[in-house]
């Protein structure tokens, strides 16, 4: 019997290494195309607001790609009647449009708002509606349902439904969190020990997505994310460590080490929750329920991983050797590109 005490089938090995090889190719096929900005859900904006004087102002952001501005349109209702010339403003992968517009009626109330061109699309729109009696509603907008019309009250329920609904999406479209949460499965020895070091990652998050979003800490996006890719380097080097016999700090102190990058990730988060934006009138239900829709996510992708891992153990498959690498140095090379991309993103530096 070979030394990782494998089974010789017809001389081959029935080995975990190409186990670690089938994860690989499934992984990858999850995420076939993965851009530089991994974590970004990159939503349009629409906020309406009622002004005291009756008019209402109107900001649209539209993400941009490139040079290139999203085809979405907002069609506000025939009884808003546009004022001047809307400004426009670029940002970095956005385009903001602000517009004053006067109503010819009493209220919006029962008016329909539509995006044109989102049912063709990969994308989400938020909308904002704030009239001036403080009344407020907010929405997300789907290529499967484009238009909304403002009722006569708010719903709580919608707006922890939207919220939940923007969080679980986040999580599993965001693929450098999701990396983060595998290279940590991928250590951390035991149901006990991970339950503990996952936890302490939900805890840490938790707590700088509420601080952030509520605007007692804060920290650049850009160098923020860096950090959070490099955390993957850093577990895609323990996994090495590891195989290799080598007693890392992550295997000694998994909860330690999955608290102290969580407080970086939750930062991530707030980035994007700050990028929907949170109606004011209800600023703890939708960062409770945002919240609540990442670990809704996370639990998920974590139950998915479980249960692949479970299946791949039952496949007698022979593995060439060394093929275990191809995982730990498929993570740490991609989060390796991720991290020089977004550190040369914010330093001043001239190629």
């Amino acid at each position: 019997m070979p030394a990782d005490g494998v089974v010789v089938q017809t001389g081959s090995r029935a080995s975990p290494l190409l186990r670690w090889l089938f994860f690989v190719i499934v992984v990858s096929g999850l995420y076939p195309a993965v851009p530089v900005s991994a974590d970004e859900i990159r939503p349009a904006l629409l906020d309406i607001k009622e002004q005291n004087t009756g008019l209402f102002a109107v900001t649209w952001k539209v993400p941009t790609r490139g040079d290139q501005v999203l085809a979405i349109i907002p069609q506000l209702p025939e009884s808003l009647e546009l004022l001047g010339s809307p400004t426009v403003q670029d940002v970095p992968g956005a385009r903001i449009e602000r517009a004053t517009y006067r109503i010819n009626k009493e209220s919006l109330t029962g008016e329909t708002i539509v995006i044109e061109g989102l049912s063709a699309l990969r994308t989400d729109v938020l909308l904002l509606v704030q009239l001036r009696d403080g009344t407020q509603h907010s929405s997300i907008l789907r290529p499967a349902s484009p238009e909304f019309t403002i009722p006569l009250e708010a719903s709580k329920l919608e707006i922890a439904g939207d919220y939940w609904r923007m969080g679980t999406i986040h999580i599993l479209e965001g693929v450098d969190h999701l990396l983060f949460v595998l290279a940590l499965m991928l250590i951390v020895t035991g149901f006990g020990p991970l339950l503990k070091a996952v936890t302490a990652f939900t805890v840490a998050h938790s707590i700088t997505l509420a601080l952030a979003t509520l605007g007692i800490v804060q920290m650049p996006s850009a160098p923020t994310e860096a950090i959070i890719s490099l955390s993957i380097v850093f577990l895609a080097t323990e996994i090495i460590h590891k195989r290799n016999g080598q007693v890392g700090l992550t295997e000694r102190f998994p909860w330690l080490i999955a608290f102290i990058f969580g407080l970086f990730h939750g930062l991530g988060f707030a980035g994007a929750l700050s990028e929907i934006g949170v109606p004011q009138h209800e600023v703890p239900l939708a960062l409770l329920m945002f919240n609540v829709g990442v670990e809704t996510g996370q639990l998920l992708f974590i139950a998915a991983v479980l249960g692949m891992m479970a299946l791949l153990r039952r496949l007698p498959l022979a593995a060439p050797q060394g093929g275990w690498r191809l995982l730990p140095y498929g993570i740490g090379g991609m989060a390796a590109f991720w991290t020089i991309d977004r550190v040369l993103s914010f330093l001043p530096v001239t190629l």
